[in-house]
């Protein structure tokens, strides 16, 4: 039995196709593949993160950014969407659309049990190719944990693990700190 080849797309004809869309995907190789809802706990997590920090970056020239706002490993894809991605440089975006960033200095995922390996692997070392980006953090939902990675000058990742509910986070690329407290209030874990 044959099968059909896959139909790669160019990163140009994905744009299109993404800005058209009703649902997101990720853009891989040539590859398109559609993103899934998220859990209950997720959505909460990843509004808590937003808040803290976005409360942290009050009259600071910091942005940070839910999962709608694409990131490019480079100008060519990979292409994800993070569920918040933050920087304080000035922001450079692929185009004038304005949608896909291309130097984010924190990306933060909270894993799912669907996606967790492709998180941790593929994704992740797409992530560590972007130049700009200092810190990844891959934060739990199931168990009170932020696993934090942070880029060092010699461009070696230093695996830091944070649990419970006293446990803070410092993100120096930022200048901030996320008390996981309120990282998981209202998480039933």
């Amino acid at each position: 039995m044959s099968s059909e080849p896959v139909r790669r797309l160019s990163p140009e004809d994905y744009l299109a196709f993404e800005r058209r869309a009703e649902t997101k995907h990720a853009y891989i190789d040539g590859e398109v593949f559609a993103m899934t809802g998220a859990s209950e706990p997720h959505n909460v997590i990843v509004v808590n993160l937003a808040i803290e920090i976005g409360l942290q970056f009050r009259g600071r020239p910091c942005r940070v950014y839910s999962n709608d706002l694409r990131v490019a490993v480079s100008p060519d894809g990979p292409f994800y969407y993070p569920d918040l991605v933050a920087l304080c440089a000035e922001r450079r975006f692929l185009d004038g659309e304005r949608d896909t960033l291309l130097n984010p200095e924190v990306v933060i995922e909270v894993l799912s049990p669907s996606t967790e390996a492709f998180d941790r692997g593929l994704k992740f070392s797409h992530y560590r190719a972007i130049p700009s980006l200092h810190e990844v953090l891959f934060v739990a939902q199931d168990a009170i944990r932020v696993e934090h990675f942070v880029r060092r000058e010699d461009g070696q990742w230093l695996f830091s693990d944070h649990t419970g509910l006293d446990a803070v986070v410092e993100l120096p690329a930022l200048g901030c700190r996320l008390e996981l407290a309120r990282v998981y209030d209202k998480v039933e874990v």
